[in-house]
């Protein structure tokens, strides 16, 4: 039986430009990277050190050329923080397209996009 979320694979075009928007903006760490010297390259991130899911961000066309078919889409994804306004304003800050904060009867949430305009949202949870 499944327990918990283990690893989220993350397809991108540009590894090298996602793993400095998941580090230097979000504030994402590089947990590992490993390259096999075929090509086959990955970046396991996480929001923290002991994190219990993390990212793999690995290169979409090569992905693609490997496993013909393989769903390459960005899946919907929602983080938590226990600090939304701060962490909205350093976002805009660092001139990311965020959506406004709108309230859900879950709580307070809103959305960004990374450089290939993927959108991810963020719900705050105290």
């Amino acid at each position: 039986m499944i327990n918990k979320v283990g690893q989220i694979m993350l397809y991108v075009n540009n590894q090298d430009e996602a793993v400095n928007f998941w580090t230097e903006i979000v504030g994402f760490h590089v947990i590992s990277e490993e390259n096999n010297g075929q090509g086959m390259r990955w970046i396991e991130i996480a929001p923290a050190q002991g994190s219990e899911t993390s990212l793999i961000l690995h290169n979409k066309e090569f992905v693609a050329k490997m496993s013909p078919g393989l769903h390459l889409g960005t899946p919907s994804l929602m983080f938590f923080t226990e600090n939304l306004d701060e962490l909205h304003s350093s976002l805009a800050s660092k001139n990311i397209k965020v959506g406004d904060i709108v309230h859900m009867p879950s709580g307070r949430v809103f959305n960004f996009a990374d450089h290939e305009e993927n959108y991810f949202a963020v719900m705050e949870k105290k």
